[in-house]
């Protein structure tokens, strides 16, 4: 039976590796999205405090901030640094 148990857990380990390959991957393609968003953001804000006595925009400024959390658990993810995944499988903080 012990040899059964570790054939299982050998063959589970490799498909739970293949599973966070998929997992890096849909993260890599989101993370780059991201900075896509986060570039336009910037020219965004930008222009809103060149027209706007620079004031900031707070709802694009805390979109910023949640955006920035959200890459850092993406980040950790990718680098084996924590196994907690980040949004759209956790909450989003």
């Amino acid at each position: 039976m012990a040899k059964d148990q570790e054939t299982q857990d050998v063959n589970s380990d490799f498909d739970s590796i293949w599973m966070r390959l998929l997992n890096m991957v849909i993260i890599a393609v989101l993370m780059s999205m991201a900075s896509t968003l986060l570039g336009i953001m910037t020219i965004a804000q930008f222009l809103i405090m060149l027209f706007n006595n620079r004031e900031p925009n707070e709802n694009l400024a805390e979109f910023g901030t949640t955006m920035g959390v959200w890459m850092a658990k993406a980040a950790r993810y990718q680098t084996a640094a924590s196994e907690v995944k980040p949004w759209p499988w956790t909450e989003l903080d």
